[in-house]
């Protein structure tokens, strides 16, 4: 028997995984990084999860919200983690949908695979892809974040890179520089978004974050990254 896809969960309604989509979010449950900050990290886990649908039934529903929703959205978890991916995303572009992607380009030939089916990528940006081990704990890491960057920007495919920001993880010179190679790089589009404790199982994280006494990012760093992108956003801790 086919093994089935490991779901880790469902949002029916979402207006803001998708930008200017009404979609639902399908999480896939599976990561092999390990960041610390990570406010999912009861998806990191390749398994089945017992309140989660099963594919199949996923793919009934839809059939009932064709009309009603733009979009469906695989996030995670690391969503490139399933094999049956490029599977699943056909069957949805099949019904009419959109097709969504929420990512950290842990598997650049699967994201390849995914390409042909692919609207719009939200990508997940550790740090210069040098220090990714810093943060996802994992050897060459930052490499293939990098090669499905690459990837990405070479598909035309709708694009918005986005990093979430610690102080204890990232430094304001780290952030401007980052920002100056993902600009020239070809980046349009770049969210930050402040660290948030909210399902964080890193202890120290939170307590360091909250004993950081200083504004961050300075709004000198946001000023000078705001410069280097034709669309840019932060989001503080407060508005996430």
């Amino acid at each position: 028997m086919k093994p089935a896809p490991k779901i880790g969960g469902l949002v029916p309604f979402s207006s803001c995984d998708y930008p200017g989509e009404l979609a639902c979010v399908v999480f896939l449950a599976g990561c092999p990084w390990r960041c610390g900050y990570c406010h999912n990290p009861h998806l990191q886990a390749r398994e089945q999860h017992d309140a989660a649908p099963q594919w199949d039934e996923i793919l009934i529903w839809l059939k009932t919200r064709r009309g009603l929703l733009d979009a469906v959205v695989f996030s995670g978890g690391e969503p490139l983690t399933e094999p049956l991916l490029p599977e699943m995303m056909r069957s949805v572009k099949a019904l009419g949908f959109k097709i969504g992607l929420h990512s950290g380009g842990a598997y650049p030939k699967r994201l390849q695979e995914c390409l042909p089916y692919l609207d719009w990528v939200g990508f997940d940006i550790k740090s210069d892809f040098m220090l990714y081990e810093k943060i996802t704990a994992v050897t060459g890491s930052g490499a293939v974040a990098s090669a499905a960057l690459k990837l990405l920007l070479a598909s035309k495919v709708a694009l918005e890179c986005r990093s979430t920001i610690h102080p204890s993880l990232h430094s304001e010179d780290e952030l401007i520089a980052l920002a100056q190679k993902l600009s020239a790089a070809g980046v349009q589009r770049y969210v930050l978004q402040a660290f948030r404790s909210a399902g964080c199982a890193e202890p120290a994280l939170i307590s360091s974050a909250q004993l950081h006494s200083a504004p961050f990012p300075q709004r000198a760093t946001l000023a000078a990254i705001e410069q280097q992108f034709a669309s840019f956003q932060y989001v503080s801790a407060l508005a996430a």
